[in-house]
């Protein structure tokens, strides 16, 4: 077996000495939507998912889940997520904040999916680039880089997006002026700066959870 599993905590207040950076790829959207973030190598999946809603720019208002394949066939999956005992499914999903990433990512597993809202099904790709060594005074998680600005929520996944972003290019569009008010009167889809991520406290979140 090559994960282990950990006691809950803040792990992203855990001594480190590496941080292991990501690619989040938006799938099926074109133009690209996509992050560069880099993370503790002491985060869990659970900090990893908090960090990624805040740097794609998501609201955390649906389930989630990791799924990565850890053998060479690329047979055997690893589901990782909010567990749900009450949910028949054909496969287990093991509790995010229970699992550090340095135990399942490497070089050699540097690929997952993560899906949110399983209604709208946004899937990305998770690409592990590099592992770095941690730099003196750099406050982790960091958003470096990244491109267009994440689809408004609950707008029908990425053939929703298309249609929402024709209706909001054409004023003479009937669907104009309720598109723009369901996004708060604008929304600019090129538009993003790395410097704008504001990143959550993953145990102040994981506590409203529970709670």
């Amino acid at each position: 077996m090559i994960w282990r599993v950990v006691a809950t905590g803040n792990t992203m207040k855990k001594k480190f000495n590496q941080v292991y950076q990501f690619k989040i790829l938006l799938k099926d959207i074109r133009p690209p939507v996509w992050r560069r973030i880099q993370v503790p190598e002491t985060c869990t999946f659970w900090d990893l998912h908090v960090a990624i809603q805040d740097a794609m720019g998501w609201t955390d208002r649906h389930l989630h889940e990791f799924e990565l394949k850890i053998d060479p066939t690329g047979e055997m999956d690893v589901r990782i997520g909010i567990p749900d005992d009450d949910v028949i499914a054909d496969h287990v999903v093991l509790a995010g904040w229970k699992l550090v990433i340095s135990k399942i990512f490497s070089r050699e597993h540097n690929k997952a999916e993560y899906t949110y809202d399983f209604g709208d099904e946004w899937t990305h790709e998770i690409l592990l680039e590099q592992i770095l060594p941690r730099e003196k005074g750099v406050v982790y998680p960091l958003c470096i880089d990244g491109r267009r600005a994440c689809p408004p929520e609950d707008c029908g996944g990425p053939p929703g997006y298309e249609d929402f972003l024709e209706i909001i290019m054409d004023p003479r569009n009937e669907q104009y002026h309720e598109m723009l008010d369901r996004v708060g009167g604008d929304f600019e889809p090129e538009r993003f700066n790395a410097k704008d991520v504001f990143f959550d406290n993953p145990k102040e979140r994981l506590k409203a959870l529970r709670d």
